[in-house]
């Protein structure tokens, strides 16, 4: 079934050989080598797979769907026999299927459902190099299966780009390297003129290429909105269909339709020049026959966390080198090439991409973890602590886990394969014509904003655009391929959720807020009672709509997108909601009283009996006798607003924390306490709140007890280490105490009269020899006149400088020619001497 025409064909039989005798295996293959279509088709003779089945991670749907079908082909049959593909929405797998490419959180799902994979020989993860956050989980979980219930279960890891040497480390894997399909690519750095319009720079470009070079072009832009912009401009400037020299051109990304992404990915039938306008999924996932010419935008979409919407949106960012080289590469695939790059040549590029995991929000991923029940998977990049730590507060407010475990709900969330905010609106739709309107609003959410403008900040008019759409009227604000799309998702949904029901012509005025409350629990929002503009939410900040908001007036809306502001968020995303269904819904959540607050205009604490929502106040009343033990919990609230700057701190207490935050660095795992602002505001309760018991105002805290309320932070053995391994002072050769200055993230700092170091030829340490001391090298009048960590270099070669200038201005002071047998002194040379 293996076509000899692949370059790494020649490794097959290493690559069988590796698997035989190991269950992990590093795979590294340029593009065009051949691994993503010809290794699972060789595993398929394995003896150990013993008949069973191979699964392969493709981390993108367009490349899904073209391995299966090349692997099928290979094979002489169809998509769904032999290989098959599973995708978001969209299954080809039979009974017979004994290759299944799967893509997104599918694979994830399937591990989740089956802990023993039974009946699966072997997992491959193709194009790892990309980092998604989907394969990063996937390998976590994959190795967690093997080393716990299924030792036979073979793991492949392929990659284009990436540091194999590390990853088989961390696998404790062979590794194998192939060598590519590549000619010559002569790259060029295409200039844009002044004040040029990209898409002027693109055309200018290709109207260059195609003179220029043979063969089919390639661009590289980062998304389907920017794909769409360009097959405009260049199908107006480019020969009419017909005409000498016409080429074809075509897009190439994961929302068309199968037939159009087939079409891109093969030659033109009319055998025209064809120009493909390509995201990254060109980039190594797919081959595209005939392109001779590249040309990058430097640019791609990529998930970044969004703070504005609460989920990770695809965002235009720089590519990286590693991306650049391969997009270049394409050019060289059958012939020497040529790739153009639109950037300037001066602009640098990150060495290697970054891990998704790090750039995006991680509320699935914990909802995953906490499905798997164990905590302490192996991650090639192990999750970020706030963002996990954020991720377990959102998953609390939507009732998906309690106690570290997940919910009967969180499972039917995770279950759906979406965000857990769109997940929870999607359960919590009730009759049939509630769950098509859910879905409806779950697409609209998901995708790109459908009106031309974005300024409007209502979901109603956007869903009525799409109402409008499904009657065959299309306002005149709205894109009408982003409405086709959107209501194709809509469907795809209430198949998923087996909901026959279609979605109304109309809604209720709290018809979509009420679901999206399901969401966003925690940006439900009551209108202020003195100020028309601004609201207060439920997790206590505040936000104000626009002057001209179609949502003003509204007494009660959720805001699923904001723009974070200083004081006040902007809301550019909302939909009103009833109170009466939030009463009746979140019951709950509306309690009444009694608090013992800080009020920070009066700067003094108050008492009141409150009726809330939240953290919304809905009404507040003075207590006459207030609970006098509930004061250092309201002194506590008052330092978390105040901030730490507010407390008794003196010279010695801020260096003996800065020493404390140095060793924290200096030694990483050695237990030492992170005392950095963010860690002491979120553990005020445990360490300052005895300190202010019986006190009625901050300035009540005296200074010992607050040093002593810090300092309780270390056992008493480790505050004794504070000052072995930090010391606040160092003896230096003139027998004078000399003190250190500490700044967390920078070196320790020793200020100190040249002439008290004379006789010393190595630079001083702290922390057992570890760490070296800053050298700031002063003069007799106590001016700096050199700053070094290397001492003995000083003394070698810039001394001699130094005394030749200084002599002659410090005539009192010594100023030997040997600085290393003169004895160190503090003071002047006696007189007449």
């Amino acid at each position: 079934m293996n076509s000899p025409g692949f370059p790494i064909t020649a490794l097959l039989p290493d690559i069988l050989a590796s698997l035989q005798g190991h269950p992990r295996l590093v795979l590294e293959a340029p593009p065009g080598a051949g691994k993503t279509t010809q290794v699972p088709l060789a595993l398929l003779g394995a003896d150990w797979l013993q008949g069973r089945r191979i699964l392969m991670l493709e981390p993108r749907r367009v490349a899904a769907r073209a391995a299966a079908g090349f692997m099928a082909a290979q094979c002489g049959d169809a998509v769904g026999d032999t290989v098959g593909y599973r995708i978001r929405f969209e299954n080809r797998i039979g009974p017979g299927t004994r290759v299944e490419v799967v893509t997104e959180g599918i694979l994830a799902r399937m591990v989740q459902d089956d802990p023993t994979l039974e009946g699966i020989g072997a997992v491959v993860f193709d194009e790892f190099h990309e980092r998604h956050l989907a394969a990063d989980l996937g390998l976590a979980l994959v190795l967690d299966v093997q080393g716990q219930l299924r030792e036979d279960l073979r793991v492949v890891v392929m990659s284009a780009t990436l540091d194999g040497e590390k990853l088989a480390s961390f696998l404790d894997a062979p590794r194998l390297v192939s060598r590519g399909r590549s000619h010559p690519v002569d790259v060029t750095h295409f200039a844009a003129r002044r004040d040029e319009a990209s898409g002027a720079q693109l055309r200018r470009c290709v109207e260059h290429a195609l003179a220029s070079h043979p063969g089919d072009i390639l661009v590289f832009l980062p998304g389907q909105r920017e794909i769409g912009q360009a097959q405009r401009v260049l199908e107006a400037a480019l020969p009419a269909a017909g005409a000498p020299g016409e080429a074809a051109v075509l897009a190439l990304h994961g929302e068309l339709p199968v037939q159009q992404q087939s079409e891109a990915l093969a030659p033109d039938p009319q055998g025209r020049r064809r120009i493909v306008l390509a995201t990254n999924v060109a980039e190594s996932s797919v081959t595209l026959p005939g392109v001779r010419v590249v040309i990058d935008s430097g640019l791609a979409r990529e998930p970044r966390y969004d703070p504005n919407s609460g989920f990770s949106r695809l965002q235009p960012v720089a590519i990286s080198q590693a991306s650049a080289d391969q997009r270049a590469g394409r050019a060289g695939r059958v012939a020497p090439g040529w790739c153009y790059r639109l950037w300037p040549q001066s602009q640098r590029l990150e060495p290697m991409r970054r891990a998704e995991i790090h750039q995006v929000e991680l509320a699935g991923l914990c909802l995953e973890l906490a499905t798997w029940g164990q905590a302490e998977l192996r991650f090639v990049d192990p999750p970020p602590a706030g963002p996990m730590a954020a991720a377990n507060d959102l998953l609390l407010g939507l009732g998906a886990i309690h106690d570290g475990r997940p919910t009967a709900k969180g499972r039917r969330m995770l279950s759906l394969g979406t965000h857990p905010r769109l997940a929870a609106m999607l359960l919590a739709a009730t009759d049939p014509l509630e769950q098509a309107i859910a879905c409806d609003l779950a697409a609209l959410v998901e995708a790109r904003d459908p009106l031309r403008s974005g300024r409007r900040d209502d979901w109603a008019s956007r869903w009525q655009a799409l109402a409008a759409f499904r009657q065959r009227r299309v306002p005149a604000d709205a894109h009408r391929g982003a409405l086709a799309a959107i209501d194709q998702a809509a469907a795809a949904w209430r198949r998923r959720l087996r909901i026959t029901v279609q979605p109304p012509h109309t809604l209720p005025a709290h018809g979509l807020g009420d679901l999206l409350a399901h969401a966003f629990p925690d940006r439900i929002a009551r209108q202020h009672p003195d100020d028309p503009r601004r609201y207060q939410m439920a997790n206590g900040r505040s936000l104000r709509v626009f002057d001209d908001s179609a949502l003003f007036g509204e007494p009660w809306l959720v805001a699923s997108e904001l723009r974070f502001e200083e004081r006040d968020s902007l809301l550019l995303r909302g939909a009103p909601v009833d109170e009466a269904h939030l009463r009746r819904v979140f019951r709950e959540r509306f309690r009444e009283e009694e608090r013992v607050v800080w009020d920070n205009p009066r700067r003094r604490i108050a008492a009141v009996r409150e009726r809330r929502f939240d953290r919304i106040i809905l009404e507040s009343r003075p207590l006459a006798t207030p609970d006098r033990s509930r004061f250092a919990e309201a002194l506590v609230d008052a330092v978390r607003q105040l901030g730490l700057d507010v407390l008794p701190w003196t010279d010695a207490l801020r260096q003996w924390r800065e020493r404390v935050r140095c060793l924290h660095d200096w030694q990483p795992g050695a237990g030492w306490p992170d005392l950095s602002d963010e860690a002491l505001l979120a553990g005020l309760h445990d360490w300052l709140e005895p300190a202010l018991a019986g006190l009625t105002r901050l300035d009540g805290l005296s200074e010992g007890d607050f040093a002593h309320a810090l300092k309780s932070l270390l056992p008493w053995d480790r505050q004794r280490q504070v000052d072995v391994l930090a010391p606040v002072r160092m003896a230096v050769p003139s027998g004078q105490q000399r003190p250190i200055q500490y700044q967390h993230g920078t070196e320790p700092v020793l200020a100190v009269k040249l002439q008290e170091l004379f006789g010393l030829a190595r630079t001083p340490a702290i922390v057992e020899g570890a760490v070296p001391l800053t050298l700031h090298l002063l003069s007799p009048a106590g001016r700096p006149l050199q700053v070094t960590r290397d001492l003995e270099g000083f003394w070698a070669r810039t001394y001699p400088e130094v005394r030749k200038e200084m002599k002659g201005r410090y005539p009192r002071h010594p100023w030997p020619e040997d600085p290393w047998s003169a004895t160190a002194t503090h003071r002047a040379k006696p007189r007449g001497t």
